[in-house]
């Protein structure tokens, strides 16, 4: 599984909002047309109003790498492409396990990846 996160800055908040309204329909077809796409997400962050938090996750790095080539990924492009945009960090992760965060009836875990 590959998580992808990312921070976008924009020049203001308004152009933040206007981002991420403009992006929600490309954001669902992400996840509704794409094979291997589990979670794709462009949220405003809620501290800092110049900032979108990118979240994402794929099945593997096929699926991710389709992506890029999938009219969606190009249509995102188009329309973050004069959004004013001023900086991007952005970060791929392989992830080799995963487990839940917390037990069966909602109990904070002590240990992770125990084995």
């Amino acid at each position: 599984m590959i998580i992808v996160v990312a921070a976008l800055g924009f020049a203001n908040q308004a152009d933040r909002d206007k981002a991420v309204e403009l992006t929600k329909d490309v954001q669902m077809a992400t996840r509704v047309e794409e094979a291997g796409c589990r979670d794709y997400c462009f949220a405003p962050d809620p501290a800092v109003p110049t900032r979108v938090q990118v979240y994402e996750l794929w099945d593997d790095s096929d699926s991710l790498a389709a992506h890029f080539q999938h009219p969606n990924y190009l249509a995102m492009v188009e329309l973050l492409a004069n959004a004013n945009i001023v900086s991007s960090d952005n970060q791929a992760y392989l992830v080799e396990r995963g487990e839940p965060v917390y037990g069966p009836n909602g109990e904070k875990k002590s240990e992770f990846f125990a084995d």
